[in-house]
């Protein structure tokens, strides 16, 4: 399984993200879980996380995510503000893909 968590700075507009993924992951082979939280809340996942995806506005946290996940073998980048901005969930989907498999 592949789990995706994306991080915004109170869960909500990453929630619409999330569904828009959802349906993009129907077609894919792979077992993918994608869910949505607020960034006080993340430590609560992070046994969980593969790839964490943050909100652009909360994009000014990366580094903070990297020193903390990286060397747990997580993931971490920040969503493109455009693929955001429209809840393109198929692109969103394919980078975190990426990620996960790098």
């Amino acid at each position: 399984m592949i789990n995706i968590v994306l991080v915004c700075s109170a869960g909500m507009s990453t929630s619409l993200l999330v569904k828009s993924m959802e349906d993009a992951a129907k077609t894919s082979d792979k077992d993918i879980s994608i869910q949505a939280t607020a960034s006080e809340s993340l430590a609560n996942l992070e046994n969980e996380i593969d790839v964490l995806m943050l909100g652009p506005q909360v994009g000014y946290m990366k580094k903070e995510f990297e020193q903390k996940y990286v060397p747990k073998g997580i993931k971490v980048e920040v969503i493109n503000t455009v693929d955001y901005g429209r809840m393109n969930g198929d692109k969103v989907l394919a980078r975190a893909l990426e990620l996960a498999t790098n």
